[in-house]
This record gives structure tokens, C-alpha cells and sequence, in this order.
């Protein structure tokens, strides 16, 4: 796979590829982004606030927890969860740093545009063979960003012109996470970033009650994840070695039968 970044191209050929890769998510984002819209049309935010909102911030979760809290005037507070829930974002932007460092002005909305869904499809390298890698790393990103753009405008737009129950809908980020957070057990034999998570959210909202336990927990989650970061690593080449183990003695088995056959034949 070619991965030059240094002749920039979009045809046919990358629009297509492009949009093959992101029509998951573009589908899934334009369902959240009207539940967002929605919500905030019911908090008294129109259109144009739900579309500032995914332009200025560009992260589901921050949108949604930034509901209320500005509802309530609490700037300072919707701020400092910003920054601590989407601190992610720095450690998938460093690692996307040598990927993008050939891609000159547009590596700068490329990683303004970067969120958990784009980087998980672009830091694969799984580029389609023939396929400009500039061009289909700029339309997947934009094309991810601009349908939550449009599902936050179409739920400001339905909230203005129906009334309705809209009860429910601020759970659906809880159920998506919900999801994430069993995939991500089922997948892993280590479960130390789940429970830590788990048990650091439960520990602040009983301490902290329910307004301002997000970011101690945060902390307390980073805190732990540094600490025990060598330990975190290390029991993921232990999995790895164990499945190689599993192929190998597979492997072996499989020849060993095969030999045999072969050798029943040949007498």
C-alpha cells in the first residue's frame, strides 16, 4: 500500500472509497447529533446554537454533558469537563502526528476534526489500493464531521417545528457508551482501564454527588492509568502470546493429521 501523502488528489475514486468507509459511522452520527439537537431546542438552544456547538466543540459526549451544564450558567464547569473528558483527543493526535506530517495546511483541520470514530478508521493505514491516501484521509474526516453537523441543525430544525416527549433521548450517548464499555470486556482479557473507570465514577458520584463528580473522577482515572500504565501494557503480549500459542499447537496438530492421511494414501 502506497502511503505518499505527497501528490494530493480527489477523484471519483477517493469520494467513493471515502464514503464506503464512513457510511457507518455517517449514519450513526446523524441519529445522535438530531437527539442533540433535540435536547438542546428543549434546553432553549436553536439550530444555529446546536450547530456552534458541533463546530466549536466536535465531541458527542462533551455536547451532550454541556447541555445542562449550560443551561445552569456554569461556564467555568462546562469548560473544565471539556477539557477532561476530551483529553483523549491529545493522545490521538500525537500518535497521528507522523501520519499527517506530510499533508502540510490540512493536516490542521485533520486533526481539529479528529475524533474516536475518524481515528479509528484512518490509524489502520487501511487505505483502498489505488486510492490517494491525502484525499481519503481529508473526505473521511470531513465526511464524519459534516454528518454531525447536519443531524445537530436536523434536530434543532424538528425541535422548533414539533412538541413532543423528548424523555429518553439524553440516554442515548449512555446506552452508546453503555455498548462500548461491554465490546471493550468481551474483546480484552485485561479488564484494569474498565474496572478503573467503573469504580472511579461510582467512588466521585457518591462522594462528589451528581453535578460535579465527572471531573474528579477524570483525574482519578488518569492518576491510575499513568501508574499503572507499564503493568496495562504488559499483560497485552502475554494475550497475544497465548493466541500465537493456540495457532501454533493448531498448526502442528493440523500438520500432523495431514501427515498421517498422507501417509495412509501412499501405502
Amino acid at each position: 500500500m502506497n502511503l505518499n501523502t505527497k501528490n494530493f488528489n480527489i477523484t471519483k475514486k477517493e469520494i467513493s472509497s471515502a464514503l464506503k468507509t464512513s457510511s457507518p459511522i455517517m449514519v450513526t452520527f446523524i441519529v445522535l447529533g438530531i437527539g442533540f439537537g433535540l435536547l438542546m431546542q428543549k434546553h432553549g438552544f436553536g439550530p444555529l446554537w446546536s450547530l456552534a456547538s458541533g463546530i466549536i466543540i466536535f465531541s458527542g459526549t462533551v455536547q451532550f454533558v454541556s447541555i445542562a451544564l449550560m443551561s445552569t450558567g456554569s461556564v467555568l464547569m462546562s469548560g473544565l469537563t471539556a477539557l477532561m473528558v476530551s483529553a483523549r483527543h491529545i493522545f490521538f493526535s500525537i500518535s497521528m502526528i507522523g501520519r499527517y506530517s506530510r499533508e502540510g495546511a490540512r493536516k490542521w483541520y485533520l486533526f481539529y476534526a479528529l475524533c474516536d470514530e475518524t481515528y479509528a478508521m484512518l490509524s489502520k493505514d487501511d487505505v483502498p489500493e489505488g486510492v490517494n491516501v491525502s484525499g481519503y484521509r481529508l473526505l473521511v474526516t470531513l465526511f464524519d464531521q459534516l454528518s454531525w453537523l447536519l443531524g445537530c441543525v436536523l434536530g434543532g430544525c424538528v425541535g422548533t417545528l414539533l412538541s413532543f416527549n423528548s424523555t429518553g433521548i439524553d440516554f442515548a450517548m449512555t446506552a452508546l457508551f453503555t455498548t462500548v464499555f461491554l465490546q471493550q470486556w468481551i474483546d480484552t482479557k485485561n479488564h484494569i482501564p474498565a474496572l478503573t473507570g467503573l469504580f472511579a465514577t461510582l467512588l466521585c458520584r457518591l462522594i462528589f454527588g451528581p453535578d460535579i463528580f465527572l471531573i474528579p473522577a477524570m483525574v482519578i482515572i488518569v492518576l491510575t492509568m499513568t501508574v499503572m500504565r507499564k503493568r496495562i501494557e504488559s499483560a497485552e503480549p502475554s494475550e497475544l502470546a497465548d493466541e500465537t500459542g493456540r495457532v501454533a499447537v493448531t498448526s502442528q496438530e493440523e500438520t500432523a493429521n495431514s501427515a498421517e492421511t498422507g501417509g495412509d494414501g501412499d501405502a
